[in-house]
């Protein structure tokens, strides 16, 4: 199952993203279930959030991903939403 994780980044926590960085990059890299990933962008080309797509047996094991991402561990997020995503073009 493909699983969207849409998240938005508190107001001002830019330097939170930034110090829990090579963290998220190495879970991704350890847990193997990311298909494609990048930052959301401000009107100013700065990251203010993430699109995450995730290759899960369920939305349980997804939001499980979530739950252990050092991002949200460090509560980086204004909100996370994980939606049943299907692929259709690329």
């Amino acid at each position: 199952m493909l699983v969207a994780l849409i998240a938005r980044d508190k107001p001002g926590a830019l330097q939170t993203r930034l110090d829990n960085r090579a963290a998220h990059l190495a879970y991704i890299e350890e847990t193997g279930v990311v298909q494609q990933a990048g930052p959301l962008l401000d009107g100013e080309s700065e990251m203010c959030g993430s699109l995450i797509i995730l290759d899960t047996r369920d939305l349980e094991t997804a939001q499980s991903w979530a739950d252990g991402d050092p991002y949200g561990r460090a509560g980086l997020f204004e909100s996370v939403t994980l939606i049943e995503w299907k692929k259709v073009i690329g």
